[in-house]
């Protein structure tokens, strides 16, 4: 019955033209697929992203990758700067140990559940895809 009730609602407010102007009228939906994240994260994480916040071992792997990339293009200039290679070496490591002592903590350091969305958000921000 409440749903019956619901639908007629939503009708009549279409013949008023009370949709008419919201944002996105007229485009397709943005549908986001999660099938990569592990069922019992999903809503934690949609609630987070909603908020605009990420969850720390997302930050680190981006950053990561970012120094991954840096250290590539150091490598790969003919005038690479020693000290500034050293210093984003050091960054590395250390991001990528404080991601390991996160996936220890949270228990998804041998989930290859998640092992696998890290590797498919590693192959999208280094543009991969």
């Amino acid at each position: 019955m409440l749903s019956w009730l619901a639908e007629q609602r939503i009708q009549e407010a279409m013949r008023n033209g009370e949709f008419a102007d919201l944002p996105g009228h007229g485009k397709p939906l943005e549908l986001e697929d999660l099938s990569g994240v592990p069922e019992e994260l999903r809503m934690s994480f949609k609630i987070m992203k909603n908020a605009g916040i990420l969850p720390e071992e997302l930050t680190l792997r981006a950053e990561c990758v970012t120094l991954e990339e840096l250290l590539a293009a150091c490598r790969n200039s003919g005038n690479a700067n020693s000290s500034e290679q050293k210093s984003l070496e050091s960054k590395l490591s250390l991001k990528r140990l404080r991601l390991q002592q996160l996936l220890r903590e949270r228990g998804l350091e041998n989930s290859s559940i998640f092992t696998e969305y890290g590797d498919q958000i590693r192959q999208r921000l280094s543009g991969q895809e």
